[in-house]
């Protein structure tokens, strides 16, 4: 019997990214905007290609410039080198926090 197709497929990135998660059991499907958020701060262009190979390059800059609530300084940085045409100001991680300082724990 076969996988269901969210167990069969899954992109080709290194376990290491979601060292929180049981990557097999993960549906890419429906956490794509935790595994395009932690791939954007994490990741470098290999991992980006590889969820632009993914999920297609619309859905990403999507997800990136409206859905994803937060994203540290330097993975908002990083994002606009990835993705030349989004601007920062466009972003809604960079928009929900603008001028509100955040802290790490």
């Amino acid at each position: 019997m076969d996988k269901p197709e969210k167990h069969r497929q899954a992109p080709r990135l290194h376990p290491k990214f979601f060292w929180d998660t049981d990557v097999e059991k993960l549906d890419w499907q429906n956490a794509y905007l935790s595994v395009i958020a932690r791939i954007v701060e994490r990741g470098g262009q290999d991992q980006i290609d590889e969820i632009v190979r993914f999920y297609g390059r619309d859905r990403v800059i999507t997800a990136v410039r409206d859905e994803i609530y937060f994203l540290p300084d330097y993975a908002i940085e990083d994002a606009l080198k990835f993705f030349p045409e989004l601007k920062k100001e466009e972003m809604y991680c960079y928009l929900n926090r603008k001028g509100k300082p955040y802290h790490w724990i």
